[in-house]
């Protein structure tokens, strides 16, 4: 049987990427897939918390991350008046753990990673939609028709993963409830600093300052999935259901473009009983995508890559690491999609009253029960 690679990774996602990188620099021969016909990172911002960059240390990335990053000492919870509700510190949880947080934009993350990799291992415009697992090898079946032959496969192509659904029926993507619109624009005139996000009866509305003077924001509204509604909604729609939001949201959404806007539904997939199917493992959102209300889907995908890399440098069986990999990864990402999912939950109300009471709740809570999540998040060493 003609193996073509020894590895070969299934999405260049950031966990797909990161992973090409470890490989790469662990001297191991493979072949990076991706759907796309130009890798371009897709979307807006997202934040780097402590444990990403922690995460990006142990694969010798860090640095040079932190450079294209934004440094955020805070991150508020408001509600729609913008009076505080929790403001939790994470500067003095970066200086306690030895972490810092950042804020980073997904194309500038993509194109750093990607020029990190030898880009002869790498295929654009291949979309595998079938695997077939032998003992020793895997054959993996693409949409044009080809076929690819390898020992090892790292499936890492997010949560709509045709690979995670065929080793997995059951884990077909689950809709949150609510859907997200976003969009990056100009900071020069707006010159916001601080990072936020907004809990009212209309929904949340996020606000992140990015390098180059930007700001990343995003707004999350109930609503059916795949609403015909939601799918036309533009600019002044979007004014109209923040209307009594708290400044500067309307500003923003001023200086914001219909073309500008990105819509999705928010899913995740229900916590994974396996990451590790002998010769092939799952990472990044393919195996444990998350909502993002606690900030986690990157972070938890190069948390993946560390664990993978530390693995792959002990004397065992590549099986061997896979297995060792999930043992290591399945209790973290099962506590972040279950919390993340509840966060949204509670966030996501509508009901004045029910508000009410959780807004006062949150703002007379010590700060220790308000950072409880996070405090969880951080403490707890990843790799052990």
């Amino acid at each position: 049987m003609d193996i073509q690679s020894e590895f070969t990774i299934i999405g260049a996602g950031v966990a797909g990427l990161s992973a090409a990188i470890t490989l790469q620099n662990l001297g191991r021969e493979f072949h990076l897939f991706e759907q796309v016909k130009e890798l371009k990172g897709i979307g807006a911002g997202f934040g780097l918390a402590a444990n990403a960059m922690q995460a990006l240390e142990y694969i010798g990335l860090r640095n040079e991350v932190e450079k294209i990053g934004y440094y955020l000492d805070s991150f508020a919870i408001l509600n729609q008046k913008g009076e505080i509700l929790v403001n939790p510190n994470t500067n003095k949880l970066s200086e306690k753990y030895d972490q810092k947080n950042f804020a980073i934009h997904r194309s500038d993350l993509h194109l750093f990673l990607l020029s990190k990799l030898n880009r002869s291992n790498l295929s654009l415009g291949k979309r595998a939609i079938r695997l077939n697992q032998q003992n020793d090898y895997i054959e993996l079946y693409f949409e044009d028709g080809s076929i690819h032959r390898t020992k090892y496969l790292i499936i890492s192509d997010g949560v709509k993963s045709p690979l995670r659904q065929q080793l997995v029926p059951d884990s077909k993507p689950r809709y949150s409830g609510y859907s997200c619109w976003r969009a990056t624009i100009d900071n020069s005139n707006l010159n916001l600093q601080k990072g936020s996000e907004t809990w009212g009866n209309k929904g949340r509305f996020g606000l992140t300052p990015l390098v180059n003077n930007r700001i990343y924001w995003y707004a999350c509204i109930n609503g059916p999935q795949q609403s015909p509604k939601f799918k036309d909604f533009g600019i002044q729609d979007l004014k109209n259901q923040f209307s009594n939001y708290h400044a500067p949201i309307q500003e923003v959404l001023s200086r914001t473009l219909d073309s500008q806007l990105i819509w999705s539904d928010i899913i995740d997939i229900k916590p994974l009983k396996n990451f590790a199917y002998n010769n092939i493992l799952i990472i990044g959102d393919a195996a444990h995508a998350c909502t993002p209300n606690m900030g986690q889907g990157a972070c938890q995908a190069l948390e993946d890559v560390a664990i993978l890399n530390n693995e792959l440098q002990k004397d065992q069986s590549v099986n061997t690491a896979f297995l060792s990999f999930e043992k290591r990864r399945l209790a973290r990402t099962k506590y972040i999609t279950d919390t993340s999912k509840l966060i949204g939950e509670v966030a996501q109300w509508e009901n004045k009253l029910l508000i009410s009471v959780r807004n006062n709740l949150m703002k007379i809570m010590p700060d220790k029960m308000n950072q409880q999540a996070l405090i969880k998040l951080f403490k707890q060493d990843f790799m052990k």
